[in-house]
């Protein structure tokens, strides 16, 4: 079996599993608050969480990448158990919400891209909103679970995965910001990918994918989702 970066990316939602009981409530109509709060850097933050279709405008498209990015589409939703063995603090969150390959937070919007045509280099970026204590806590939860495990498996259907991970640095944006490298092996092959999370306001960014396409975007991923 060859283990693609797409497998990678879909299995990059058990980093995130803990979200999934972070946010229940459906997207408001109107924002709950007056005041207009401004980032680090002066930008104006969104006085309430943004909607899922105001979190699609903020996504990055081929034209902030440039050339040689192609749309890469969403993986099919598997439904296969999902097992956590050898880190408790991760299994505790649960597996099940891993196959949805998506957080449950209602406003959210994701896109993934694939680049130079025919390669593995892969990156896909999620955007979530709710209060800056919901995303925070959720996000940071997960990240310290799945750090407290440098090595792993997880077991999806009849495919056993060796995972291991390690803390990264990440670069002054944002409000919070969270990184690690997650290395995934199986069936002889391995694939590495970098996921870097990025809370600026009420606006959760993530991106995962190839090491050098995550560090070569991010600013440009968290600018966009601050001011679209």
């Amino acid at each position: 079996m060859r283990l693609s970066t797409t497998t990678a990316l879909g299995l990059s939602a058990l980093s995130i599993l803990v979200l999934a009981g972070c946010s229940t409530s459906t997207e408001p109509t109107t924002s709950t608050s007056s005041s207009t709060p401004t980032h680090q850097d002066g930008t104006a933050k969104a006085s309430g969480p943004l909607s899922s279709a105001q979190l699609s405008e903020r996504l990055l498209s081929e034209n902030d990448l440039g050339e040689g990015y192609t749309h890469a589409p969403q993986p099919a939703v598997r439904h296969d158990d999902v097992t956590v063995i050898g880190c408790p603090a991760l299994a505790e969150l649960g597996g099940d919400t891993a196959t949805t390959g998506s957080l449950s937070f209602p406003r959210k919007a994701k896109v993934s891209f694939t680049y130079a045509s025919g390669s593995s280099s892969e990156m896909s970026e999620e955007l979530y909103s709710d209060s800056a204590a919901k995303l925070s806590k959720g996000i940071g939860t997960v990240f310290d679970a799945m750090l407290s495990c440098p090595t792993y498996q997880v077991v999806s259907g009849s495919t056993v995965i060796d995972m291991g991970t390690a803390k990264t640095s990440a670069p002054p944006l944002g409000d919070e910001r969270w990184s690690q490298l997650l290395t995934y092996s199986a069936g002889g092959q391995s694939s590495v990918v970098k996921q870097t999370a990025i809370r600026t306001g009420n606006v959760l960014v993530i991106l995962s994918g190839s090491p050098a396409l995550v560090d070569a975007h991010l600013a440009d991923a968290v600018r966009a989702a601050q001011a679209r």
